[in-house]
């Protein structure tokens, strides 16, 4: 694996970014928040940590070039909780838009973007649709792989979960063990009625989305074992993507 400074466009100068592209590198734009509640468990930055783990892992198999992480976006179902901000959604998709527009122009590969999250999706979506050359922008859905899915549905013995929950902390404990504090991780409270769409609060006791911890879904459930079996179905799923994005 070439050395991850090789592959970030801040580690560079300007003419070896322009003589890279020039010789056909991919652009690869990782997408994920760099504040955003994760529990009581999990740094903020979560989302931040599993899209430039996945990107060096991306350019490393591609020879690609890595932009800065887009580290603000579209998450409205956390601002209840303290240092979690969000664009609006039409704000982060025009966002998203310039930045691959921008990526459009400069380079003659493709455009990746490496999304690591669930209500950034449709704006991402919808800025690839609108872009210049949509067929050389590629969304890279990362928590939607089927190899992933196919884990996911393998391994969680969780009741309910989607955010901190058992299969994120999982995750994480395989991809930075030193970011996970498992003495505070705390489960979400019951749901009699089912999952119910809308944001997470920590002080409504009445909602179904109450969750005084931030996380919800059971992370206490989460190990090692299952996070690497996790990361190595995601990391496979993404493969599979960025290959197939250059026709490889």
């Amino acid at each position: 694996m070439a050395c991850l400074s090789e592959h970030r466009v801040s580690h560079l100068t300007w003419d070896v970014v322009r003589d890279r592209l020039a010789a056909g590198a991919p652009a690869i734009l990782p997408v994920g928040a760099g504040a955003k509640q994760h529990g009581l468990h999990l740094p903020m930055n979560t989302d931040l940590l599993q899209a430039e783990w996945l990107a060096s892992r991306a350019a490393a198999e591609i020879d690609g070039l890595i932009w800065p992480t887009l580290t603000y976006g579209h998450y409205p179902a956390f601002e209840a909780y303290a240092g979690s901000v969000s664009l609006s959604g039409a704000t982060f998709e025009q966002v998203a838009f310039e930045l691959i527009e921008g990526l459009l122009k400069c380079c003659r590969s493709q455009v990746i973007v490496l999304d690591t999250g669930i209500s950034t999706q449709t704006p991402i979506a919808q800025a690839c649709h609108r872009a210049s050359e949509p067929g050389r922008c590629h969304h890279v859905k990362v928590y939607e792989g089927p190899a992933f899915r196919s884990a996911v549905k393998r391994l969680a013995r969780q009741p309910h979960g989607s955010h901190a929950d058992e299969i994120e902390t999982s995750l994480m404990l395989a991809l930075a063990p030193d970011q996970v504090d498992m003495r505070r991780a705390q489960p979400s409270p019951p749901l009699p009625g089912g999952v119910v769409d809308g944001p997470l609060t920590p002080t409504d006791v009445a909602s179904p989305n109450y969750s005084p911890s931030g996380s919800f879904g059971s992370p206490q459930l989460a190990n090692l074992e299952k996070g690497r079996e996790l990361l190595a179905a995601m990391e496979n799923d993404m493969a599979a993507s960025v290959t197939a994005a250059l026709g490889r």
